[in-house]
Order: C-alpha cells, then sequence, then structure tokens
C-alpha cells in the first residue's frame, strides 16, 4: 500500500483550469500501519490529503464530527475514521487513537477523530482507509516539500481521460511513463464496483426492452380486437370505394392516438413518482449491496424525449401489421357478418 513517491508541482497541479476536461487536481499519499486499541488491533491505511482535497464533494460522507483542519505549519494530528473501523474498535468521535507504522525503524503516532464517514464502500474503502494529514506521512517518510504519493485528477468524462493524460506529458516535455508517471482510470482501480454499476444499467436496458414488446403485443392485439368490431364498417367503406390504405390509416391513427393518451398518463405518473423519490427519498436501498442507502433520482430529459419517441415511433411501425387484416376482408362478406 506504499506509495512512490513523486514531485508534484507541476503546471497541471497550479494551473488545472488550463486543461481541458480537468475539474480538480489534489495530492495524496498512502501508509500503511496499525491501529491499537486495549481490546483490538486492525491494519488500515492512512490516506494523506492536503489543503486542496475536496472537502465539499466529501461532505456528504461525515456522519459524525467534521474534516480535518490543516494548520499553517506542521501537521495535522487529526484523522477522520469509517465508521466501519470505529464500530470494529469501538471508538468514538474525539478519542485518541495510537497508530504504528510500518517502518524501520517503527513509529507510532498519537491521533485524535476529529470525524468518522462512511461511503458504504465498505469492502474497498470504509473497512481500510483513514483519512489524515499528508504532511504527518511525508514526515514518516523523509520527503522534502512538494512530494506525494501521487494526484487524483477529477475530469468532466472518463472518455477524456487520455486526451488529459497526452496534454499533460506535453506540457511536461516528456512522456509521462519514462518518469514512473502513469495515469489509472478510477474504473480499473476500483473494477468490480464499476462491474456492478453497468450490471444495473444493462438490467435497465432489458428492462425497457421487455417493456416495449409487451406494449407492441398489446397494441396489436387491440387494433386487432378493433377491427374485428368494425368489420361491417370496413366492407361498407370497401362497397362505396375506400382504398385499403385509406381505410388501415384510420385503424393506425386510432392505435396512435391510444399511445399518445397512454405516454401523457405514463410520463406524468412516473415522472411523479420520480419526483416524489427525488424529494423525500421513500425508497431504500441495502447500502451495502448497492453502495447508497436510497433509490437515486437522475434527472435527463434528453433520455425521456428520446425514449418517448422511440416508443410512439415502434409502435405505429408495429401497428401496420394488424391493419394488414384489413386487405383480406371481402366487402360482400362483410357486409353480411354478424
Amino acid at each position: 500500500m506504499e506509495d512512490a513517491p513523486i514531485y508534484y508541482n507541476l503546471e497541471l497541479y497550479n494551473h488545472p483550469e488550463k486543461f481541458e476536461h480537468v475539474r480538480h487536481v489534489q495530492e495524496y499519499a498512502h501508509k500503511a500501519g496499525l491501529i491499537k486499541t486495549d481490546e483490538e488491533i486492525l491494519g488500515v491505511v492512512v490516506k494523506g490529503v492536503g489543503t486542496s482535497f475536496a472537502k465539499d464533494l466529501f461532505q456528504e460522507n461525515i456522519i459524525e464530527g467534521e474534516f480535518l483542519s490543516f494548520p499553517d505549519s506542521g501537521y495535522s494530528n487529526e484523522v477522520v475514521l469509517s465508521k466501519t473501523i470505529a464500530d470494529k474498535l469501538k471508538i468514538k468521535l474525539h478519542d485518541d487513537i495510537l497508530i504504528h507504522f510500518f517502518q524501520n525503524p517503527p513509529r507510532v503516532r498519537r491521533l485524535n477523530v476529529k470525524g468518522i464517514y462512511e461511503t458504504n464502500l465498505s469492502e474497498y474503502y470504509d473497512s481500510k482507509i483513514i483519512i489524515g494529514d499528508i504532511r504527518m506521512i511525508a514526515r514518516l517518510n523523509d520527503w522534502r516539500d512538494s512530494i506525494a504519493g501521487g494526484l487524483e485528477i477529477f475530469v468532466d468524462d472518463l472518455n477524456h481521460i487520455d486526451d488529459v493524460g497526452f496534454a499533460i506529458g506535453e506540457t511536461m516535455d516528456y512522456n509521462v511513463d519514462t518518469f514512473d508517471l502513469s495515469i489509472e482510470r478510477i474504473s480499473d482501480n476500483f473494477y468490480q464496483v464499476f462491474e456492478w454499476l453497468n450490471l444495473l444499467s444493462r438490467q435497465v436496458n432489458f428492462l425497457l426492452v421487455i417493456i416495449l414488446v409487451v406494449v407492441c403485443v398489446n397494441m396489436i392485439s387491440i387494433v386487432l380486437i378493433l377491427v374485428m368490431e368494425r368489420t361491417q364498417m370496413i366492407g361498407m367503406l370497401k362497397a362505396l370505394g375506400a382504398k385499403d390504405r385509406l381505410i388501415r390509416s384510420i385503424f393506425v391513427y386510432q392505435g396512435v392516438n391510444l399511445v399518445l393518451k397512454g405516454l401523457f398518463w405514463g410520463n406524468l405518473i412516473g415522472l411523479g413518482l420520480c419526483f416524489i423519490q427525488y424529494q423525500f427519498e421513500i425508497i431504500g436501498l441495502n447500502p451495502k449491496d448497492y453502495y447508497m442507502d436510497v433509490v437515486p433520482v437522475s434527472w435527463h430529459w434528453e433520455i425521456v424525449g428520446v425514449l418517448n419517441l422511440i416508443v410512439l415511433v415502434v409502435i405505429t411501425l408495429v401497428l401496420l401489421l394488424p391493419t394488414l387484416v384489413i386487405s383480406r376482408i371481402s366487402p360482400i362478406k362483410a357486409i353480411r357478418f354478424d
């Protein structure tokens, strides 16, 4: 869990706004250690962060206390523990803990618990990570100023990570891989988490396809019933000279009219329920399985519009199938149909 030191006083760190697609950059360092209490011993990894840490993004995970405060000189003796670690070791807010660090010679630090966080990523994060001051880790490792274990780069889209890496290499005037610097996607480091989330997304797509198939079958059945009920009317229209195309368009129009009404009420009810969930978070989830405690709602109106358009177009095309029966109806038999 130890990091190879890098010099981070770079253009990317000092002026991230100059790099397209880069939102924020912050330094970090990891150091393995042991927390020892009167009853328990637990192996942990201290993640050192600095004043550049995006506290506003992490604040929603703080469930007790506050985040670290960084002094102007020296380093902070405060840490933020996860609820998982605090429960295991029976540590409470503002308690002092002893952390033994693996090095030669071994070193011990007495730190105060300033806050407790919970991300629900227990297996990958909460069960291991303690957040502390990066200057403490630098002191333990005898690092000079502007040295860290790595940089975390926040981008607006992971698809642009290669472009960001190329831009970084150009500003350094060398290939980043040459100097033991490389860019890793968070989706690669936490592959299992993202695969699970992608599986949920695929399930949504499968569900949409199934719903669309069911709707198409139902609309075919409805139009066939309408045709059977209006057999005499079809025969009369044919006897008066109406073409099959004209008669088919009547039933297609009726089917589309039903679809439009269904889409209106479906959107009204569905989006209304989503709005209620978005405001009041009524439906909960098991955070240990889903990494979140409530069903999330994200508003993407372009997706809603595209889905409505796809449903309308597909069903309109499908409605042409049952109306083919009209061309086989004989006017004489239809008029006598009872």
